[in-house]
């Protein structure tokens, strides 16, 4: 495994950031294919052991049970300081800004039921999800910055903005003295390339870090279509709704991933993770199996020329944001958000399990 810095930032990070969407009761979520907790041990002891030490997860992950499980399974098998340990936070909802939540006290409430999932004191980096049109930025900020100023969280990260709402972020935590945020979590692979327009050329000025998530486009970036069919492939409805819309133009990209790994002798996993890595800090790979991660890990040491590099990205064309990215506009305010219907269950919950 190979290890960089977080922006600029005195975390150390892997190369490969273990994604763990994937971990949580299928019960109790967005999602029917989640693994348990004893096959999420397993891959999260595996990652660990493959010198994975940079663990992403959040707050809306099936119910925050994603959350339960890596904090179980890094108490049990890595020491707290050589981990480094990012979640998010949700927006409020309809219900918390009615009863006058502010979104300073939304925040506080959000980090606390995270580190009782986690069974931490502190996260490393702690990330705002999703932007939150009906919170001011001030308040997210300042909320943010007493999080910080608290010890619960080393650093602040966002995912799913414009690069222009984080210029603008970031602009005014330098004015008011509050944690500018070191890192964002965008939408970023192979066949979904827009974060290359405004966020990639600002992140490399203001020396903050990409973390690109869905990083093998949901699978389809690790296999030609039809092979090694997943349960995720069969019922992951968002993926589909993110990729299927495009997937005559995006097909070519796919083919020629598969040319490549077939000449090079190695998987499309590490093919299409090879050409990330030459883009951004650490990308964000999700994992179900064991040989998901192992893949992930040899891409680290997969070196691609410039023409390989040039040939995958020739056939690119632009595509229509897709996912949560969609959703990032002033009109849908108040709207219910892909990952907002549960925030504040989510809390309530995890008070009644703790007897609180």
């Amino acid at each position: 495994m190979k290890y960089t810095k977080l922006g600029n930032t005195d975390l150390t990070v892997s190369r490969i950031c273990m994604g763990c969407m994937g971990f949580g009761d299928a019960s109790k979520g967005q999602h029917s294919w989640t693994l348990d907790e004893e096959h999420s041990r397993a891959i999260i002891r595996q990652g660990l052991e493959l010198g994975v030490n940079f663990y992403d997860t959040a707050i809306a992950y099936q119910s925050g049970t994603s959350e339960q499980y890596v904090g179980r399974a890094l108490r049990d098998f890595a020491k707290r300081e050589d981990v480094v340990v990012a979640t998010k936070f949700l927006p409020r909802t309809p219900q918390e800004i009615d009863s006058g939540v502010s979104g300073q006290q939304h925040i506080e409430n959000m980090i606390d039921t995270s580190l009782q999932n986690l069974g931490m004191d502190y996260v490393d980096l702690y990330i705002y999800h999703i932007w939150d049109w009906n919170t001011p930025v001030w308040d997210i900020l300042d909320g943010l910055n007493r999080v910080v100023k608290a010890g619960k969280a080393r650093y602040i990260g966002i995912s799913n903005c414009y690069a222009w709402q984080l210029a603008k972020a970031n602009a005014l935590a330098e004015k008011e003295g509050f944690a500018k945020f070191v890192s964002v979590q965008g939408h970023y692979n192979l066949i979904f390339r827009e974060e290359e327009r405004e966020m990639a050329p600002y992140c490399r000025e203001e020396a903050i870090a990409m973390t690109p998530y869905s990083a093998l486009a949901s699978g389809r970036l690790s296999r030609l279509p039809g092979e090694n069919g997943t349960k995720r492939a069969a019922e992951d409805a968002y993926a589909k709704f993110k990729y299927d819309a495009t997937a005559q133009q995006d097909s070519v990209i796919i083919e020629r991933v598969a040319r490549l790994a077939e000449k090079r002798g190695v998987t499309m996993t590490e093919i299409s993770l090879a050409w990330l890595l030459t883009k951004v800090t650490s990308p964000v790979v999700g994992a179900t199996k064991p040989h998901h991660i192992a893949d992930a890990a040899k891409a680290v040491e997969l070196e691609l020329t410039d023409g390989e590099i040039a040939y995958l990205e020739e056939p690119y064309v632009p595509h229509p944001l897709a996912g949560v990215m969609a959703q990032n506009k002033r009109e849908n305010a108040r709207d219910k958000h892909v990952w907002t219907t549960g925030s504040q269950k989510i809390i309530e919950n995890n008070r009644k399990e703790q007897g609180s």
